[in-house]
């Protein structure tokens, strides 16, 4: 039986701010054989973050070793690791002033440490060119390997973030290959690692799930020891993903929100055009500033 598709409503429309800033810092991403999630991910919020000259840089190629339902990341025979990634993310964080950079990267099975080392590399390389910059990391599961995660956080970002992504019921028909607890397990390794860190994790909202399951999931993040939440709509990037099973409402939204800050969560940004970056470094301004 055919699914019907739900009409995307008005409130998920989107619009570039700047079209020559955006352009630009497209043509720079590119001469720079860089990757961003922007792109790779049809992130709905391109127009606008290429507009205020900021993006989050999607490292270890362009190709997933992945097939979750949800994302539109390439998959398949991934890319050979740039040696030069490192030096040319810095440069262009340096060159668009950014003051918050976010990376995040594919995932990475068919390496022995998920690629734990090139995001020690990136960090490095930006703290050195922009040393005021606050860092964000967007890390895969690196299947639990302690040994990964202690590379990621001994290069110390300002914030550690793992997307915890769906509710467990939905995780085989969402995240087939990943494990709802291996997720916890990760961000709670982060949240006690011993440096001053933020921890962050978001949630996407419209495949299915309840409002219980919602708050299981806030419960266990934060008992885990999550400081940041992003609550998102999930959109569909092409038919071949799983489909929208509801368009969330702003209004519930804003109940997902103080549900959230109810449980003790520090800073939650919850609507339908979150997205774990969006507005990253506002959040970690808040946080510092609390």
């Amino acid at each position: 039986m055919e699914q019907k598709i739900l009409e995307k409503p008005k409130w998920l429309v989107q619009h570039v701010c700047n079209d020559d800033t955006y352009k630009n810092v497209r043509k720079l991403v590119k001469n720079l054989n860089l990757h961003t999630v922007c792109e790779s991910a049809d992130c709905p919020n391109i127009g606008e973050c290429f507009g205020h000259k900021t993006a989050t840089f999607l490292i270890l190629g362009g190709v997933c070793t992945r097939a979750c339902r949800f994302c539109a990341v390439p998959k398949g025979k991934p890319d050979l690791i740039d040696p030069n990634e490192p030096e040319n993310l810095a440069q262009a964080a340096a060159y668009l002033g950014l003051k918050h950079v976010v990376i995040t990267s594919v995932t990475r099975d068919d390496l022995p440490r998920g690629g734990a080392e090139q995001f020690a590399a990136c960090i490095a390389a930006v703290r050195n060119s922009s040393p005021d910059t606050s860092i964000e990391v967007l890390t895969p599961d690196f299947r639990g390997n302690v040994s990964a995660l202690n590379i990621v956080l001994k290069a110390k970002p300002t914030v550690f973030n793992h997307n915890i992504e769906t509710v467990p019921r939905l995780y085989s028909a969402i995240r087939p290959i990943a494990d709802y607890q291996q997720s916890i397990d990760v961000l709670r390794y982060a949240a006690h690692y011993g440096e001053p860190l933020l921890v962050k994790s978001g949630i996407m909202v419209g495949l299915g799930e309840s409002q219980e399951e919602i708050e299981e999931v806030c419960n266990d993040l934060h008992e885990a020891g999550v400081n940041i939440l992003t609550i998102g709509q999930y959109l569909r990037p092409s038919l071949k993903h799983v489909p929208v099973a509801e368009y969330v409402t702003p209004g519930k939204f804003e109940m997902y929100k103080r549900i959230a800050k109810g449980i003790g969560f520090e800073h939650v940004v919850s609507g339908p055009l979150v997205r774990s970056s969006y507005h990253a470094g506002l959040m970690v301004e808040e946080c510092v500033h609390h």
